[in-house]
Formats: C-alpha cells, sequence, structure tokens
C-alpha cells in the first residue's frame, strides 16, 4: 500500500502447515519435503478469501487503464506427486485460450535452488470447469495468462494470474518478483 511517497513493505506468505500442532514428528527427510513456500505479497495486491480449497492464496490484481475487471492470482499446491507434471500444466493453461493471440512463451530459470517454468499467453480465455459445475462465463475480451509452476521439495506450487490483458501485462513483472522472493518455509 502507497501512502504518500512511502511505500509498505510487502507482507510475507505462507501457505498453510502441513501437518496439525501435536502431530508426531516426520522424519528429517519428510520434514524438508514438507515445508511450505514463503513469499513476498506485491504492494497494491490484495489477498481475498480463496474461492476454492484447492487454492492456498488467492489475490485480487488491480485493473488498470480501461479494464473493467481485476485480474485474478491463484496460487495452488496439491502435494508431492498430485496435479500433473510441468508440461501438463503449460498444456493446460494453453489450451484455456482459443483463439490465442499470442503464442504461449515459455522458460525456465531456477530460484532459491527450484526450478521454475514461466508461462505466457493470451487470446480468448475459456476458464476450466470442475466435472458437474455449470459453465463459467467465457471471457471475450482479450485475456492474458502469465502463470509459474515451482518445483519445490513439498511438490509443484502453481501461481496463475488471469485476468484483462493490458492488467496481466501491467502486473507481470510483479508476478515475477513474487517468485523471486519464494523459499521454503
Amino acid at each position: 500500500m502507497t501512502r504518500g511517497s512511502e511505500t509498505a513493505a510487502p507482507s510475507p506468505s505462507a501457505a498453510p502447515p502441513a501437518a496439525p500442532l501435536g502431530a508426531p514428528a516426520p522424519s528429517i527427510a519428510a520434514a524438508a519435503s514438507a515445508l511450505p513456500l514463503r513469499w513476498d505479497d506485491p504492494a497494491g495486491w490484495r489477498r481475498v478469501a480463496p474461492t476454492s480449497p484447492m487454492r492456498r492464496a488467492e489475490y485480487a490484481v488491480p485493473r488498470v487503464g480501461s479494464d473493467e475487471e481485476d485480474a485474478d492470482c491463484a496460487v495452488f499446491m496439491f502435494g508431492p506427486g498430485q496435479g500433473g507434471g510441468v508440461n501438463d500444466n503449460v498444456e493446460r493453461w494453453t489450451r484455456q485460450f482459443d483463439p490465442v493471440t499470442s503464442p504461449a512463451d515459455q522458460r525456465t530459470r531456477e530460484v532459491a535452488g527450484m526450478a521454475v517454468t514461466r508461462v505466457e499467453v493470451a487470446g480468448t480465455y475459456h476458464a476450466m470447469q470442475m466435472p458437474g459445475a455449470a459453465a463459467p462465463p467465457l471471457k471475450a475480451s482479450p485475456q492474458r495468462l502469465v502463470g509459474a509452476i515451482v518445483q519445490a521439495p513439498s511438490g509443484l506450487w502453481f501461481f496463475k494470474m488471469v485476468g484483462p490483458d493490458a492488467t496481466v501485462k501491467a502486473h507481470a513483472a510483479e508476478l515475477d518478483r513474487l517468485v523471486d522472493s519464494i523459499h521454503a518455509g
């Protein structure tokens, strides 16, 4: 948040603890693999209550310019070996856009010793739907997705920002900085 010329420091974030308090202590290897990730929330992004139990964190990303809605950034972690592989998720995210107005841009780098795959794609967005749920509305206006898949010791963590094209473009560097701040528990 900004007040005058001062900018508040981003607040650190973390997923909920992996085990309830009072649970038996796991082995050292198991404890290391269960550590949650922590990161710094971007200034200006508003943390909101997750809209699904699958989401570990969720943010409203403020709209820019003439965009009519905020973007959404959700953080998912399903557990070790869950949620599909990196390439499966990159393909799934890309298939959510039809037609595509800019080809998917995929890059891999390392953050805090963990491989991070970053994906960016734009076009007409077709949100995923849970089986048996009502079809989500089609986002026909230009939309963009910027996502990062972090290969952490605890499993894959998915950071997925979707929304109006200009808004997501304007906030892409903030998502990159959030990912750069990631560290294990």
